[in-house]
């Protein structure tokens, strides 16, 4: 089951809603938990026993470790429990790409194995694991109720595609939290937001991505819109979903922090990665990149923790030659920002820097969708003019067809609309306007989206095989 889906809109989430306001504070994480039990079983059927006895082994491990007075004994059962939910991630996702690098070295001819890698594994392991580690090394209180720590892992709005919630984060949330129209209302304006970037404007973009390497006469122009189209297509997907995760459990009392801001404003990788799926990168820089000495050390030992920590974002994204391509291009990019290019990127107009900034960052994402490595080769040789001509007609063809698109995708990757709206709710009439203007907004948005999904087939998000 996907968020953008009329099964989702009209019949699973108003009878949770209604269910969890029905009952009392007392009963509302069970109803959560049920709910999301019910959630990932229509979604994942095959794998909810793996996620139940995961939660379970770490709620027992968790509850155990500070009572232990033997320093042996507690390193012991830690990094056991460490190993085996490492272990599962690996055998589930991992797998088959250890397996054809060992037949890649021709010495074996390993088969591969018949295994589907469960809905959002990466994102609950990630879960899990900061969890046990802020338990043992910061020594953080563990969660005493189970339900509590099942409702924290299994939350349906962010349980398969994130974001990364710290249970540090939401402790006293699963305790108690506020509930009041204010915050239902602006929950579902979030939740439609985040569903139109999906159905109206990813799906949308998807169309030519999904079908440019089927077009017969490619040009210089053409790939650089296929790089400026993946682009955006990954940013509404990803944003997407995560406006609708916030969104959902915002109704429910949850405050989540953002988990992109603006990202196609950055003048810096380094920026960049400040705004965009920030609950994976802090996740990676507090609890690898900090941890391996971060920026405290000589300078190779820097680019070696640059190096780990941005191999293991590339792979976390799945377990293929272009992603950990995709994360050792990152890896290099802010080497070089950090040790070469340092002292004088100021120096460049801030224009400049965007703009370069932007075009590191479409090149990128031609990388992370080039699952096959002559094509992603190709695709290279395109961006930078190598055997193409610059434009033909079949190029003017697919600008013109995609030109609107452009436009408003554009248009909404930027913090206009956002500025204008604030500056406006600063006055009395400002604020009474945009009041109206947001139900008007909102309802239409719902029913145009509706309309989209009843006539056309249903994307899955991007980040689901994460």
């Amino acid at each position: 089951m996907v968020f953008s889906s009329i099964t989702f809109l009209y019949y699973f989430l108003p009878i949770v809603v209604i269910g969890y306001f029905l009952v009392s504070s007392k009963y509302k994480n069970l109803v959560l938990f049920l709910s999301s039990i019910v959630f990932y079983f229509l979604t994942e059927p095959r794998y909810i026993v793996v996620l139940f006895l995961e939660i379970t082994l770490v709620y027992f491990i968790a509850l155990l470790i500070p009572r232990q007075k033997s320093l042996k004994w507690k390193n012991f059962i830690y990094y056991t429990t460490l190993g085996i939910i490492l272990l599962v991630l690996i055998i589930f996702k991992y797998s088959n790409f250890i397996i054809e690098i060992f037949n890649g070295f021709k010495l074996v001819n390993l088969p591969f194995l018949s295994i589907v890698m469960p809905i959002g594994i990466s994102f609950y392991t990630f879960q899990l694991l900061s969890y046990l580690i802020d338990v043992k090394v910061k020594e953080e209180q563990p969660c005493t109720n189970y339900i509590d720590l099942m409702t924290y892992i299994m939350l349906f709005p962010q349980l398969i595609a994130g974001p990364i919630i710290r249970y540090q984060d939401i402790k006293t949330q699963l305790k108690k939290r506020e509930i009041s129209i204010e915050k239902v209302t602006s929950g579902i304006k979030k939740f439609v937001i985040g569903l139109s970037k999906k159905v109206l404007l990813a799906n949308s973009v998807a169309y030519f991505v999904s079908n440019f390497h089927d077009i017969s006469s490619k040009t210089f122009v053409l790939y650089w819109l296929y790089a400026m189209m993946s682009s955006l297509q990954i940013y509404f997907d990803f944003s997407g979903y995560s406006d609708m995760a916030i969104g959902i459990s915002r109704m429910f009392g949850f405050d989540f922090k953002e988990n992109f801001n603006y990202p196609y404003i950055s003048c810096s990788i380094k920026e960049f990665f400040k705004r965009w799926h920030i609950s994976l990168s802090t996740w990676l820089k507090d609890y690898v990149y900090i941890p391996l000495g971060g920026s405290r050390v000589a300078k190779l030992k820097i680019i070696r923790n640059i190096l780990i920590t941005w191999c293991l974002t590339g792979l976390w994204h799945g377990a293929s030659y272009n992603f950990l391509l995709w994360g050792v291009y990152f890896a290099i990019l802010l080497i070089m920002e950090k040790f070469v290019f340092n002292k004088i990127i100021d120096k460049v107009p801030k224009f400049g820097r965007y703009l370069l900034t932007m075009f590191l960052v479409m090149i990128s994402f031609v990388i992370f969708n080039g699952t096959d490595m002559g094509v992603l080769v190709s695709d290279l040789k395109g961006l930078f003019g190598i055997n193409v001509k610059f434009i033909d007609e079949v190029s003017v063809f697919y600008l013109k067809d995609n030109l609107v698109l452009l436009i408003v995708c554009i248009i909404s990757m930027l913090p206009w609309g956002k500025d204008i709206y604030l500056k406006l709710n600063k006055t009395n009439f400002g604020n009474k306007l945009m009041l109206f203007l947001d139900i008007v907004l909102v309802l239409l948005l719902l029913v145009i989206n509706t309309a989209f999904l009843i006539s056309d087939n249903v994307n899955p998000f991007i980040y689901f095989r994460f």
